[in-house]
C-alpha cells in the first residue's frame, strides 16, 4: 500500500525538500501540500506533477487528515504552533491516528518542540519528532542534508517508526543523521550549530575585508584562509566577497541562500539557549547587534546573510 506524504510549508528550503519527496517517492503516493502564500502550491503542482499526484490542500489539519506522514519547515515558533496545535484548523484537530509520523524541521526553540510534541501525543495525533536540518538551499536541492534528530536511535529494543530513516533519505544523506537522544535535541544541537557558523561568518567577512583594503588580492587572500588555521566551511561556501567562490550566493549579488532578516532568529536563538543553560554567549551577542543592523539596511534586505560583507563596506 502507498505511503502519502504531507509537506508543510514551501519556502526556499521547504520547496527542494518538498520536490526531492515528489521526485523519489512512489508515483502511486499522493503528496499534499500546504503553505498560508497559495501561490507557492500553485507553482509546485505547475512545476512537478509529472512525477506523481499531488494535491494543494487548505490547512494543515487537512494535510494530516489525508497523509501518513507529514514534513514541516515554517518560520517560527510561532508558526509551529499554529500548524500543530490550532483547534480548528490544526494537526492536533484531524483525526487521531497515533501512527501518523511527523517530521518538523524548522529552526526554533528546543521548549517550543518539546511542548508541541507532547500536546501531540496527549492528543493521539501521533509521533512529533523534531529534525532540523543543516545544508542550505544547496543541500536540500541536491538531497544531502543533515538530520539532527531529537530522538535515541534506533535498536533492536526500540524503533521510534520503521519510515522515519526512509523518509529523511528522500531528503537528505544517511551518513549524515545524527540521533541526538530525546525530543527537543534535535533543536539544541542545530541552534549550536548555527551559533558557530554565524559567529564564523562575520568573522569570515571582517577578515577578507581586512585583508584586501591592507592590499592583499581576494583570491589569494582566499587561498591563504583556506589553507591555513582559518579554514571553514562557511569561507569556502558562502564566501562573502563577490567573485571569490563561483558558487557562493556572493558571486551572484548575494541573491538565493540564507536571507539576512532570517540570521537575526537565528542568533537570538543561539544567545537565549546559552543564556538558559548559564554560558556567556560573547561573540554571539556582538554578532546578533551587527546582524540586527544588517537585517534592516535596505542594502542587505532579502539578501544573503554572507551580504553583511556589503553592509561593513568591504571593497566588491
Amino acid at each position: 500500500m502507498a505511503i502519502h506524504y504531507g509537506f508543510i510549508g514551501l519556502g526556499a528550503m521547504g520547496y527542494p525538500m518538498a520536490l526531492n519527496i515528489r521526485r523519489k517517492a512512489s508515483p502511486e503516493s499522493t503528496l499534499y501540500i500546504y503553505d498560508v502564500h497559495s501561490p507557492f502550491c500553485e507553482k509546485f503542482v505547475a512545476e512537478n506533477s509529472s512525477y506523481g499526484p499531488i494535491k494543494v490542500v487548505s490547512s494543515a489539519r487537512e494535510v494530516a487528515d489525508m497523509a501518513d506522514i507529514i514534513i514541516s519547515i515554517i518560520p517560527a515558533a510561532s508558526h509551529v504552533k499554529t500548524v500543530y496545535l490550532d483547534a480548528k484548523n490544526g494537526i492536533i484537530a484531524a483525526k487521531s491516528n497515533q501512527k501518523r509520523l511527523m517530521l518538523e524541521c524548522s529552526t526554533i526553540d528546543a521548549q517550543t518542540a518539546r511542548d508541541v510534541g507532547n500536546a501531540i501525543l496527549d492528543a493521539s495525533s501521533g509521533i512529533y519528532i523534531d529534525t532540523p536540518v543543516s545544508g542550505g538551499v544547496p543541500g536540500a536541492l541536491a538531497g544531502t542534508l543533515s538530520f539532527m534528530i531529537g530522538s535515541q536511535e534506533p535498536s533492536a529494543g526500540f524503533d521510534i517508526h520503521p519510515q522515519l530513516e526512509a523518509t529523511m533519505s528522500l531528503m537528505g544523506t544517511p551518513s549524515k543523521f545524527f540521533y541526538c537522544g530525546k525530543l527537543g535535541a534535535g533543536l539544541a544541537a542545530k541552534i549550536s550549530n548555527n551559533y558557530l557558523s554565524g559567529t564564523i561568518l562575520l568573522a569570515s567577512a571582517e577578515a577578507m575585508a581586512i585583508g584586501i583594503k591592507s592590499g592583499i588580492d581576494k583570491h589569494l587572500l582566499y587561498k591563504v584562509i583556506h589553507n591555513s588555521t582559518g579554514q571553514s566551511f562557511m569561507c569556502d561556501h558562502v564566501n562573502p566577497v563577490p567573485g571569490v567562490v563561483a558558487h557562493a550566493p556572493a558571486s551572484r549579488d548575494y541573491e538565493g541562500g540564507f536571507k539576512a532578516q532570517m540570521m537575526v532568529k537565528d542568533m537570538t536563538l543561539g544567545v537565549d539557549a546559552a543564556a538558559a543553560v548559564g554560558i556567556k554567549p560573547s561573540t554571539g551577542q556582538a554578532a546578533l547587534e551587527l546582524y540586527k543592523e544588517a537585517a534592516v539596511d535596505s542594502r542587505c534586505i532579502d539578501r544573503d546573510v554572507s551580504v553583511v560583507y556589503r553592509f561593513l563596506n568591504g571593497p566588491e
